[in-house]
Parts: structure tokens; C-alpha cells; sequence
């Protein structure tokens, strides 16, 4: 079986720990610009990627990522960060880790072949056909993720795939199939590297954009956060007063009013009557800002 593009030589490798320093580094560097470039190519499944799952939460299912190794962390890093950014519901995000938390610290290769925990772990939350599931895998044929995508399509929920490998295994078995074909390590195999930067840009545009579709973007802003500490508190304040064009002082009272809800006291600061009213509005217009806002004439 010849090499797959993730496990070949690059171009530069040959003398590569001869070098000095910069002259190393700055292959590297070129290396993660080049990864980065991949995802380009992707743009058209990562945004098909990114309306299956807003339609999948919309339905009241759950976004379950299923991923090992490097993956995973790319997987972890993405899904810890949706709670807090876009204000969905924890228990609407899962992650599932080849090796469970503890391969978080002692990142050990063997439970990534280990198929049949990733089939008992996706009986264990229940999947089901509303749900979405991510599996990430860069070379694109992982025995656990792979096992986990099978889990899900028995189950009826929808599959995505990510793989930085054209015909990877894994895009015969997903709804949508994400190739981010990124050039050879520049050491061979270590796939952290310039497929898990490739990964983590294609996951940070998959969940923006599904964010988007989910209603919770506003002229760049994250109109959904939710505001558990000083920063983001000031966060919330600043983007109320952007897009409401009011005042600290008004902006800090609808903030007060809303219990801290971002959508419904911008609502609150362009005149809706009450929160009672703005939570209607946004209940009328599938919790969007925009369509409410015109309903207030904003």
C-alpha cells in the first residue's frame, strides 16, 4: 500500500535537523501557511457541513464530535468554545475522545484502534436520528472515529467527515465528506502539525458558520454569548451599544433588564416595551436579531 499524503516525505525534510534554527523555523512556518491554504479547497463541504449541523440543532438534536489523538484536540478545542461564544447549550454539545479524558494527558496511540469503545460510547449518550456527529481523522481511516460515524448512521443521524487524505475511507461512509488536502509533514506522520492546523481553521469556519445559520452572528458580532465573567460581560456591553447606537448607561440598564441576555436587551434599548415583548419578537422571527429588529422599525 503506498503512503498516504499525511505519512509521505516533504520536500524539505532531507538535512532538516542540520539546519540552523531559522532557516528550520522558517520551513515550518511556510509549512502551517501552506496547511492553512488547504482549506480553501474545502469551502464548498465545510459550508454544506455547517448547514447540516444548524439544521440538526434547529431539530433539537446535539452536536457530537468523535475524533483521537491530535484530532481530538481539535475536536475539544472547538466544541468547549460554542457554550460560552454562541450560548448553545452544553448539553447540546458532546465530544467524544478515543481514550476518554484521561487521553488528554497521556496521549497513548492504542486507543485510537479501539472500535468497539467508540461503538459503546455513542450507544451511552443515545444518538439518534436528530443528531449530527463530526469525526475527525487526518489520515482518514481511524478505527475509533470510524466506528463512531458507523454507530451513527445505524442510528440514523447525520455524518460529517473530516481527513486531510483524498478517497479516505472515511468520505465513503458521511453525509459530507471534508477533504483539507494538506502537503506533507515536514516531519513525516506528525500530523499536529499541518493537518491539525488545516483541522482546526475548517472546524473554526464550520461552527461560525453554523452559528450564523443559528442566528446567533449580528454584524460580526456574537449577539448569543453568554456573559459569565468580566470580560465577556464587557463584551456584552459594548455590543449592545454598537448595534443599538445607545449609550453606556442605557445599554447597562437593558443588559440589567434582560438578565443579561444580549438579543433581547439590544430589543429592549431600540423600544420594545418590555422583556416580555422582545423575547416575543424573537420568538416570532426563530430567535434572529435581525428580523426583529425590523419588526421595531431598526
Amino acid at each position: 500500500m503506498s503512503a498516504t499524503q499525511t505519512e509521505m516525505t516533504h520536500a524539505r525534510a532531507k538535512g532538516f535537523d542540520m539546519l540552523p534554527s531559522q532557516e528550520a523555523l522558517t520551513i515550518l512556518a511556510t509549512a502551517q501557511a501552506e496547511a492553512a491554504e488547504a482549506v480553501q479547497q474545502a469551502v464548498p463541504e465545510i459550508a454544506a457541513g455547517a448547514e447540516l449541523a444548524a439544521q440538526c440543532l434547529m431539530a433539537g438534536g446535539r452536536l457530537i464530535y468523535a475524533a483521537a489523538g491530535s484530532s481530538g484536540l481539535m475536536a475539544l478545542a472547538d466544541a468547549l468554545e460554542l457554550p460560552g461564544t454562541y450560548g448553545i447549550g452544553r448539553d447540546r454539545i458532546k465530544v467524544l475522545l478515543a481514550g476518554g479524558i484521561a487521553g488528554l494527558t497521556e496521549m497513548v496511540g492504542g486507543p485510537e484502534d479501539d472500535a468497539d469503545a467508540a461503538q459503546a460510547e455513542m450507544a451511552a449518550i443515545g444518538v439518534g436520528p436528530s443528531d449530527c456527529v463530526i469525526a475527525l481523522t487526518a489520515s482518514g481511516y481511524t478505527p475509533y472515529p470510524m466506528a463512531a460515524v458507523e454507530a451513527a448512521r445505524a442510528a440514523g443521524a447525520k455524518t460529517i467527515g473530516i481527513s486531510n487524505n483524498r478517497g479516505a475511507p472515511l468520505f465513503e461512509r458521511v453525509d459530507v465528506a471534508i477533504c483539507l488536502p494538506t502537503p506533507p509533514e515536514v516531519i513525516a506522520g506528525s500530523t499536529r502539525m499541518g493537518a491539525g492546523t488545516a483541522q482546526k481553521i475548517a472546524l473554526n469556519m464550520l461552527s461560525t458558520m453554523m452559528a450564523i445559520h443559528l442566528g446567533h452572528v449580528h454584524d460580526g458580532y456574537m449577539v448569543n454569548l453568554i456573559a459569565d465573567n468580566l470580560k465577556l460581560r464587557g463584551r456584552a456591553k459594548r455590543i449592545v451599544m454598537a448595534v443599538s447606537d445607545v449609550p453606556e448607561d442605557k445599554a447597562v440598564d437593558a443588559l440589567v433588564q434582560a438578565g443579561g441576555a444580549v438579543k433581547t436587551a439590544i430589543l429592549l434599548a431600540v423600544g420594545a416595551e418590555g422583556v416580555a415583548e422582545a423575547e416575543r419578537l424573537l420568538a416570532d422571527n426563530q430567535n434572529r436579531l435581525r428580523p426583529a429588529l425590523r419588526a421595531l422599525g431598526r
